[in-house]
């Protein structure tokens, strides 16, 4: 059985680079590499504890087609118990176009596809119920979930003995704080970036994103900040900074998901908070090297021996 059960949204990335501004209206414009990769908030995440070492299985929803078989086919080879993944025929599978720009950051032409009609209904307990960690990845992209359908699959997961912890995306036409509030009591982390917690709480300091966050609810809070690191705000402790280690970045794609995958590995191995953090961002680090959300994710060891080299 798997340790850790992924549940969220399945994305098929078309990635294209270098990207800094769109060819004029009826015109072509010639790239260097254009790549298909598995993404997806906790697809990312799955593959890297894969890759970590960490027994992990995928739960989700894609459409019965071509980008479909493809995300399946790339979970599969990736090691990951897909017994909770889903073939929807009337869905087509969730897709993006990523812009990845000359400075590694990206944007996304995005296609919401089966991930907006995957809800509590499709959630396979026999998968999660026998995990030691649930982490739900792109609530903003699963409406279905916002609000109280989450906080109640929370709380059934804490009563089975599961830990949980909750990652964020981008969606301008999600519910916002509305559709995350209910389900913060019923966290023990929430790791968003520092873009997404600035959305969702309305607050432009970081002090104050955690203190709303804290408010609602949550105990542990970890801030992703890229390049500057992260903040991590823990329940009875001061919050701390980590920083980032200094790499060359080609593509920041998936970079918080690797992130995400190397703290639930620390959580997994009852490291203190500190090495666990540090962990992370050397996870989070390895991603960035590469283009594509998962290709730069070292093994267990090869991440160990760069916390141990890089002061």
């Amino acid at each position: 059985m798997a340790d850790v059960a992924c549940l969220g949204i399945l994305v098929a990335d078309i990635v294209g680079t270098p990207v800094d501004a769109l060819p004029r209206r009826g015109t072509l414009a010639l790239l260097e590499r254009i790549e298909l990769h598995t993404g997806g908030c906790a697809a990312n995440a799955a593959v890297a504890l894969a890759r970590l070492g960490v027994s992990t299985a995928v739960l989700g929803k894609v459409g019965a087609d071509d980008l479909g078989d493809y995300v399946v086919g790339a979970l599969l080879q990736a090691g990951l118990d897909t017994r909770g993944l889903l073939r929807d025929p009337g869905a087509a599978t969730s897709a993006s176009l990523v812009a990845v720009h000359s400075d590694a950051e990206r944007s996304f032409l995005h296609v919401p596809g089966a991930n907006a009609v995957y809800g509590p209904d499709d959630v396979r307990w026999d998968v999660v119920g026998a995990a030691r960690l649930l982490h739900v990845a792109g609530l903003q992209l699963l409406p279905a979930f916002e609000g109280d359908p989450l906080a109640r699959m929370l709380a059934e997961a804490r009563r089975r003995g599961l830990a949980t912890v909750l990652d964020t995306v981008m969606n301008p036409r999600s519910r916002g704080w509305d559709g995350l509030a209910p389900a913060l009591p019923y966290l023990d982390w929430i790791v968003p970036s520092h873009e997404e917690a600035r959305e969702l709480t309305g607050e432009a300091e970081e002090r104050g994103m955690v203190a709303r966050l804290r408010r609602a609810g949550a105990k542990n809070v970890a801030l992703k900040r890229g390049e500057r690191g992260c903040l991590v705000a823990p329940a009875g402790g001061d919050p701390f900074h980590v920083p980032a280690f200094p790499v060359r970045a080609v593509d920041a794609l998936g970079a918080g998901d690797a992130w995400a995958a190397g703290f639930l590995a620390g959580l997994l191995h009852d490291w203190p908070l500190p090495k666990t953090v540090r962990f992370a961002n050397a996870v989070g680090a390895c991603c960035v090297e590469a283009l594509g959300a998962t290709t730069g994710v070292k093994s267990l060891d090869e991440t160990l021996t760069m916390l141990e080299t890089v002061v």
